[in-house]
């Protein structure tokens, strides 16, 4: 079972790719050989996990004494 950063249904993005780099708000494409916007795409995207960024998860602070209890 492969994880879920390696899903290969990944929507493609020019963010996520291989061959796209960070510019600030947007994206240079060495394979489309231009500035694009992160949630653009094309023909070329190849999925790139470590440029993921996962989703922040928010946990309750607010636990009681009977939380603990068996």
């Amino acid at each position: 079972m492969a994880l879920k950063i390696f899903n290969k249904q990944t929507e493609p993005q020019c963010a996520l790719c291989e061959y796209g780099v960070a510019s600030g708000e947007s994206v240079v494409c060495r394979k489309a050989g231009g500035v694009m916007t992160p949630y653009s795409k094309c023909r070329k995207f190849k999925y790139d996990p470590l440029k993921r960024e996962p989703k922040v998860i928010s946990v309750s602070k607010d636990f009681s004494k009977e939380d603990f209890e068996l």
